[in-house]
């Protein structure tokens, strides 16, 4: 019988580099968004407007860990592996948190956004 997980584990790597990833991780391909444009008589069609791909989230705090580095990030490769197997890869992204890191978790909330992401199926 296949492999039945679809959620769970996740890996995050930023520049190859493994991060100590916390809890729920979100992300956005940047596809374009449709709206629908409706009129007293009826739906008329949709409009797009784009979309910001991102991957967010929160990090521990590692002793060796450069926060001042990570928040001034740019052209960076960010990778999530998701527990279904799937990756979804963010290219020439920047750091669009705050850098923001709390003590009694040593947690750090991150967000990577770029102009697209693909989703690589296992």
């Amino acid at each position: 019988m296949a492999d039945q997980r679809r959620a769970g584990l996740i890996q995050l790597q930023v520049q190859g580099v493994i991060q100590d990833a916390k809890g729920n991780f979100s992300y956005n391909l940047g596809q374009p968004k449709r709206e629908a444009i409706v009129g007293s008589d009826g739906v008329h069609g949709y409009k797009e407007t784009p979309q910001v791909a991102f991957i967010e989230g929160a990090i521990t705090d590692r002793g060796t860990l450069d926060l001042a580095a990570l928040a001034i990030g740019t052209d960076l490769t960010i990778t999530l592996t998701l527990g279904n197997g799937k990756v979804i890869s963010l290219r020439s992204a920047w750091f669009a948190s705050e850098g923001e890191a709390s003590s009694e978790e040593a947690e750090i909330k991150v967000r990577w956004e770029g102009a697209s992401a693909q989703e690589i199926s296992p």
